[in-house]
């Protein structure tokens, strides 16, 4: 039991499919109530398709398991609509210092820059995260959330799953076009198809320890190499909601994990890095061993694996629940459009195509910060500890340290859906990157770009060019796409009947960050993806420019054999 929160208890009820004497049959079906799995439920909903949830618990976390969430996470949980309640109860943060030793190296901050809607990083619970991801799916309708329903056996087909369910009323069958796997690292569903995961295990041990105190270190991310209260080793604290800072401390391979995780033998080492002065109470205790890996294909027949299911890497730089959930944000909006008609089937194989590169990066980037941070030979703790000494003077140096690079989203640069660029853009945000968001005005209201862009094609227009109304008036009839036309003031160019079109917004660029942030000219338009992510611009576009990109999004010009 924690002492800062209480699990709550989801009734488990008895649905339909359970009195039916046929197995029912749905579009959608996801396996794991975790943080991919309710994304991926949400995702759907919010673009018209109905889902069935079947989690083999009732409740959420227990424990705060992952804590750091960045702002790509953010963005996306603000399209899902609770972006506001978590930053409101997180901890923001985007500054961090790094030291060896007593002597801090240097320090860094992750977003200079101003006007963003969301901050860097926050800090909070996996548990307060699936809590809020629950009682958004509580309001749609197209979400059939399940609890304790455990799936025995999936029947993996060309044409159809077919999924054995046992609930405390009994066994009962259903079927579905698309089975998405979210249940986890170990996936029993991944094991049962006689799938893989594979990669890397670091032979190394961490003690997570959570911590109750008040305390006034700032909201900074600190990580320590070889401080003298755990000699030789690395710690890294953090400041979480109600009072709670994390505390990973490394213990080494040798160590015993059930003998580390008792209380008497955890409060030692927090007194020494705390101070004996400081009182706290132990609330959550954990000793892991992390690995890098990863299936070699995100997709068996009509299954889709996402989250640690798909992919798994270490716990430093934040990575893994991020990565669930640009991944769950990748194939969503692909699984829309297949089901609708919009797009062909083949459309899906991109989820694999453009996640496996995502997930090959932030296996790197953690495998890096796993062997720089617990070097394996005595010339790597070397050449590790010179370049920490070098750091606390020369600037040159710091970019070498890797305390856990911290999650960036990932760049889908060569998609084949992306439209190659025929115009030059100077430094603006490339094709396959995810929307950079601006403060705008709308009807002489403050708001964001974020908050116009996702769950269907937008096109950001710049004001001004040759005969734009009649491309705005022609783009206006194009289903799946809204137009967001930008001007520069609240006192738009005439534009005769558009004001009367629904699928186009006017946008004010009060401050000239748009047009600063992707190098807008007049005319110029980028188009974005329902995932928020840009995949084709041009400096004068036609209605056929807009046309065939939407198209080669869609996947329609994507090669048979993909």
């Amino acid at each position: 039991m924690l002492s800062t929160y209480t699990n709550p208890v989801y009734p488990y009820s008895r649905n339909e499919d359970q009195d039916s004497e046929r197995p029912s049959h749905h579009k959608v079906v996801i396996v794991g109530g975790g943080p991919a799995g309710l994304s991926m439920s949400i995702d759907l909903a919010k673009q018209g398709v109905e889902s069935v949830v079947l989690d083999d618990s009732n409740t959420v976390s227990v424990g705060s398991r992952a804590i750091c969430f960045a702002k790509r996470t953010l963005e996306i949980m603000n399209r899902y609509g609770c972006a506001e309640r978590m930053v409101s109860k997180g901890i923001t943060w985007k500054r961090g210092k790094v030291f060896f030793g007593a002597e801090k190296v240097y320090e860094f901050d992750l977003l200079p820059e101003e006007h963003h809607k969301l901050p860097a990083f926050i800090n909070l619970q996996q548990y307060y995260f699936e809590e809020y991801l629950v009682d958004v799916i509580e309001t749609l309708p197209e979400v059939d959330l399940r609890w304790k329903n455990r799936v025995q056996t999936v029947d993996a087909r060309t044409d159809i799953n077919l999924l054995t369910i046992d609930t405390p009323d009994g066994i009962y069958q259903i079927s579905c076009d698309y089975l998405i796997v979210a249940d986890g690292a170990n996936s029993p569903i991944r094991n049962r198809l006689g799938l893989e995961s594979k990669g890397q295990v670091f032979q190394d041990r961490f003690l997570i320890a959570d911590v109750v105190m008040k305390a006034d270190f700032p909201t900074e991310r600190w990580f320590w190499f070889e401080p003298p209260f755990h000699p030789e080793q690395s710690a890294l604290l953090h400041r979480q909601a109600d009072n709670v800072w994390r505390i990973d401390l490394q213990l080494g391979w040798d160590a015993d994990p059930e003998w580390e995780k008792r209380e008497e033998n955890i409060r030692p080492r927090i007194e020494a890095m705390l101070g004996q002065d400081k009182h706290f109470d132990l609330e959550w205790a954990s000793v892991y061993t992390f690995q890098c890996r990863k299936m070699d294909d995100f997709i068996h027949k009509r299954v889709f694996f996402v989250g640690d299911a798909a992919h798994q890497v270490s716990p430093f730089g934040a990575r893994g629940a991020n990565g669930a959930i640009q991944s769950v944000e990748n194939l969503a909006w692909k699984l829309c459009r297949v089901l609708n008609h919009t797009a062909p089937p083949k459309l899906l194989r991109t989820y694999n195509e453009e996640r496996q590169y995502a997930a090959k990066e932030n296996i790197l980037n953690s495998t890096r910060a796993t062997d720089f941070i617990t070097p394996k030979s005595d010339m790597s703790k070397v050449l590790r500890n010179a370049t920490l000494n070098l750091a606390k003077i020369y600037p040159f140096a710091r970019p070498l340290i890797n305390s856990g690079r911290l999650s960036t989203p990932c760049t889908y640069q060569h998609s084949a859906l992306n439209t190659p660029d025929r115009d030059t853009f100077e430094n603006a945000p490339p094709l396959g990157s995810p929307v950079l968001d601006a403060q705008v005005q709308h009807h002489a209201h403050d708001s964001w770009l974020l908050d116009w862009v996702g769950n269907q094609f937008v096109l950001m227009v710049a004001e001004g060019g040759d005969e734009q109304d009649e491309l705005l008036s022609e783009l206006s009839n194009i289903d799946d796409l809204e137009v967001l036309l930008i001007s520069r003031d609240l006192q738009p160019a005439s534009h005769q009947g558009i004001n009367q079109l629904t699928t186009i917004n006017q946008l004010a660029d009060m401050k000239g960050l748009l047009h600063q942030r992707y190098d807008l000219s007049e005319g110029a338009a980028y188009l974005f993806r329902p995932d928020q992510v840009i995949t084709a611009r041009w400096r004068q576009p036609t209605f056929n420019d807009v046309t065939n990109a939407m198209q080669r999004a869609l996947g329609h010009q994507l090669e048979e054999a993909q």
